[in-house]
């Protein structure tokens, strides 16, 4: 009897993009597969399944290349640096490591407010290695992470905890950067003195100005503090009953080293007051007329912490913390600088005295012998709430709540990063059944619920219709793959929280709303609303999401597949007019993989995997820069279109969200290439790639030969048990110059027709092979705004002319042309380069292959003359007023029988032309003679 599928089955069977069979570690080491999502398990609306990608084996070539490329990183990249910011977050040790920078740092864009997304990306990736490898490297890393990230939890549920390092005579207490603590004194401990000296021992970390030792104030008019930096850099310390303009200060004279320990004293008295770094007087004012008495009663006496609630908690540890109602002498303070407070002859501060050598809690014991416990608090108040998981407080969170208008700076798409963490919690349970991911996960949609079920309707409608701090990305899919194995109603209550109705209702109308917005902030949604429908059959979800996919595809798509132009959409059909260098977001072409695969789970439309192949085989295969790196992904954010671009594989300030994505690609290129009849009774090749397919329900391997696309066909061996389906093969639709299959040998009858799929029907067993010619066309595609800006195919492979020129070459292409109206006869192959050809002395390449060398990808199609089969009329090529030439007319008529056929086309378009008075009748004469005479390839 078969064992019932856990709940991580159930995940694996519905997730759109895991949607895979489980995996458990078995005794030998190996990864052991569950009944396959082709099985039992899967939506019911699904009418095909896909494969897990550990059914799905890579052979030789360049997807393998790559991904190859993609798992040496993730094997050597030290996941301690992705738990940094969580770690630090929460308040923990982070052992020394640093974390990635860029958009995972807190010196990165928009002041790190995105940190926590990679990490998810980066637990994907793993997931999908595993899975498709079972090396167990990746389950180890992978259980790394999900520890780490059950201890974060944990900790943020607690009050801090001091972290105990060695300090510079003993103890001391550590202050995380990010982990947004400081130590909260009692209101009294500066109790009224007239004069007073400070004392303390600190080690930044960080070399953010304004970042306090210490401030005891009430609000911004009446303080005082010590700063560690200055606007230049130098130690402060100042003294005010009047806010910032009535300071009285002391500044240093050089920054304090970082990671070193410091001595810093201030004294008060009689009017004067002094500064001292490690031992030396660095300023003396002689002005100073207010002391702590002057102050009176404060509220807020802080160490690390600022009454001005911009400037930075400080980072780095603290170590005996006096304050003595007196000033010191010189050589006092020297001594201080020397040894321990009791130990000197000063005594312990009477006012206060902190040791900080606590090794554990919260609570930092006063030797003054006043009794002036002080406590570690963080900023934002906490613990957090339950289930809450993130690299940041709560905070941003809450903000985007009350926001009305987008600023990144303050809150940048929370549960955007939300969703990365919920989605690389879930592919960690589904690849290694770690149920502590599970629990991590679940809880997180615990935790979003009880915050978001409160809010107002017209709250969310305004919360997720802000450009970039409203972003939520592709959170309703997690959430619905989450709800299939939880069961809880809540879980399927807050992916319906997510709605967007204005959005929904627009495309359900088939209404274009799109020029304007931000392309990536919104094409994962439908891939969520497409699952919403699977969850709750409501139709919308479904209708908005084909519609909406209809809006990009072809209408704002750029040759490669990629979308968006400065990340945004632009009017529909309009493509030459938002060309620039920062188009075709990588980023969105992921997503519109994921929405396309998604799609044709429900109907079977091969316009959605001709867009697959379009976009996989160019943009994303060729966002990969085709060499090793231990330190990033190489993967592009942009892609720039303009002429004589160079890509950048290490963008912004790295760790964006296209590296993100980029290393999930690289590692499930295989997850498309077959899907199965929901009841078994066929299996979809939709793809052309190297490849092995083990269909255990079947009992059935598929073993795919193929060089493809560098080979025009491919090869499909059986093996295994003996099974009846139907074969059903993509032909795509660029391939017009025939599609042929064999079976064993023997020609398979029918008429394939471009953009369909081809039907083979047997008890399949083991040894059948099934052989498919495809042979390639080259062929152009007009930019929909303006038909003589080109971009050129050959087969499915876009083909990028590497040149340095920054205006955009001119290239004819019709005088050679064959009957069939292929263009490949006016390329010449590169010898022992694949794929490589050259034009007029320019090399044309794959835009797959990931170099550096400027290239155009599209460019201005130039005919100035009347050509045929290399013959030239000597008649100037005329156009219509939408751009449209003679040739272009002639050649629309393509593919001709033969030559008869060819000039009974070019004789009927000249009269028309002659009749329009676009062409006089001789040279309509000469350019339907040169046609004649002329020689023509098939």
């Amino acid at each position: 009897m078969a064992r019932p599928l856990s709940r991580r089955s159930l995940l694996q069977a519905a997730s759109v993009v895991a949607a895979v069979p489980a995996l458990s570690w078995a005794a030998t080491g190996r990864a052991a597969a569950a009944p396959t999502a082709a099985a039992a398990g899967s939506p019911s609306a699904w009418t095909v399944r896909p494969f897990g990608l550990e059914d799905v084996s890579l052979g030789p070539g360049v997807f393998a290349d790559k991904r190859k490329l993609m798992l040496d990183h993730a094997r050597g990249y030290d996941v301690n640096r992705l738990l940094q910011v969580f770690r630090a977050n929460a308040g923990l040790a982070t052992g020394g490591a640093v974390a990635p920078g860029g958009w995972e740092g807190l010196d990165g864009e928009a002041n790190g407010n995105l940190r926590g997304h990679y990490t998810g990306h980066f637990l994907t990736m793993l997931a999908q290695a595993y899975r498709g490898t079972g090396e167990r490297v990746f389950a180890d890393r992978i259980g790394t992470m999900v520890g780490a990230l059950t201890e974060v939890r944990a900790a943020l549920r607690r009050d801090p905890a001091v972290l105990s390092v060695e300090g510079r005579f003993g103890a001391a207490a550590d202050q995380v950067r990010g982990s947004y603590q400081y130590v909260d004194l009692p209101a009294a401990v500066l109790g009224g003195a007239s004069a007073i000296t400070f004392s303390v021992w600190v080690r930044p970390t960080h070399d953010a100005d304004w970042t306090r030792i210490f401030d005891f104030g009430n609000d911004t008019h009446r303080y005082l503090y010590l700063a560690a930096r200055n606007q230049a850099g130098v130690p402060r310390f100042a003294v005010t009953t009047s806010g910032a303009g009535g300071e009285q200060g002391l500044n240093g004279t050089a920054p304090l080293p970082l990671d070193q320990w410091s001595h810093l004293a201030v004294t008060i008295a009689g009017g004067t007051g002094t500064l001292y770094v490690n031992g030396t007087a660095v300023a003396r004012n002689t002005a100073m007329s207010l002391t702590p008495a002057a102050l009176g009663p404060l509220k807020n006496n802080w160490l690390g912490r600022s009454n001005y609630s911009a400037d930075p908690v400080f980072a780095g540890a603290f170590e005996e913390f006096n304050v003595f109602s007196r000033a010191l002498t010189a050589a006092e303070i020297g001594e201080l600088q020397r040894q321990r407070a009791a130990d000197a002859s000063t005594g312990r501060g009477d006012l206060v005295s902190y040791a900080f050598d606590e090794t554990a809690g919260g609570a930092f014991a006063d030797a003054s012998g006043r009794g002036l416990t002080a406590g570690l608090r963080r900023t934002w108040g906490g613990p957090s709430h339950p289930g809450f998981l993130a690299a940041y407080p709560e905070t941003q969170f809450i903000d985007l709540e009350s926001r009305t208008s987008s600023d990144y700076t303050k809150v940048w798409a929370p549960y955007y990063t939300a969703h990365k963490i919920l989605k690389g919690l879930l592919d960690a349970y589904t690849a290694t059944d770690d149920d502590r991911a599970l629990d991590l996960a679940s809880g997180m949609c615990d935790w979003m619920y009880s915050r978001l079920s409160k809010l107002p309707e017209a709250t969310l409608q305004r919360m997720w219709g802000i450009f970039s701090s409203g972003e939520f990305g592709g959170i309703v899919e997690a959430i619905c793959d989450l709800h299939t194995i939880t069961g809880k109603p809540e879980h399927l209550a807050l992916a319906r929280l997510f709605d967007l109705d204005r959005l929904i209702d627009a495309c359900a109308a088939n209404t274009d709303i799109l020029d304007g917005l931000h392309a990536n902030q919104h094409i994962p949604i439908f891939t969520g609303y497409v699952r919403l429908y699977d969850e709750t059959g409501e139709e919308r979800y479904l209708t908005s999401a084909r519609n909406f996919w209809d809006m990009v595809v072809p209408h704002r798509m750029y040759g490669i597949g990629g979308t968006s132009t400065q990340e945004f959409w632009k009017a529909r059909d309009v493509i030459a007019g938002t060309i620039g260098a920062t188009t075709a977001e990588t980023c969105c072409a992921y997503n519109m993989l994921k929405l396309s695969r998604t799609l044709f789970f429900h109907e079977q439309e091969p316009k959605y995997m001709d867009y697959y192949e379009r976009a996989l085989y160019n943009q994303v295969l060729g966002s990969k820069q085709d060499k090793p790196d231990a330190e990033k992904p190489l993967v592009t954010y942009f892609i720039g279109l303009t002429p004589g671009h160079v890509r950048d594989y290490t963008p912004k300030q790295g760790t964006t969200c296209c590296e993100g994505t980029g290393m999930e690609s690289a590692t499930k290129y295989q997850d498309s290439v077959y899907f199965a009849k929901a009841d078994g009774s066929a299996l979809y090749v939709n793809l052309y790639s190297p490849s092995t397919l083990t269909w255990a329900e079947k009992g059935v391997t598929v073993t795919q030969t193929t060089r493809f696309p560098q080979e025009q066909g491919s090869t499909l061996t059986f093996g295994g048990a003996r099974a009846s389906f139907t074969l059903r093969l993509r032909v795509p639709s660029w391939a017009t110059a025939g599609f042929r299959v064999t079976v064993n040998g023997r020609a398979v009858s029918g008429t394939p027709k471009p953009g369909s799929y081809f039907d083979v029907s047997r008890a399949w067993r083991a040894g059948d092979t099934v052989r498919i010619a495809l042979p390639f066309r080259t062929r152009v595609e007009k930019a929909l705004d303006d038909a003589s800006l080109q971009t050129l195919f050959h087969g499915p492979v876009n083909l990028v002319a590497r040149d340095a020129a920054t205006e955009h070459l001119k290239v004819g292409l019709y005088r050679d042309a064959g009957l069939s109206g292929d263009l490949s006869p006016s390329l010449t192959p590169v010898p022992g380069k694949p794929l490589h050809f050259t034009l007029d002395g320019t090399e044309w390449a794959p835009f797959s292959e990931g170099t550096e060398d400027p290239t155009h990808a599209y460019f201005r199609r130039a005919e100035p003359k009347v050509v045929f089969g290399g013959r030239d009329s000597g008649v100037a090529n005329p156009a219509k007023l939408d751009g449209t030439t003679l040739l272009d007319e002639i050649w629309a008529g393509a593919p001709f029988r033969n030559k008869r056929a060819l000039v009974a086309r070019v004789r009927s378009t000249v009269d028309a032309w002659v009749t329009a008075g676009l062409l006089t009748r001789t040279d309509g004469d000469k350019v339907v003679g040169t046609a004649g005479a002329a020689s023509y390839k098939p």
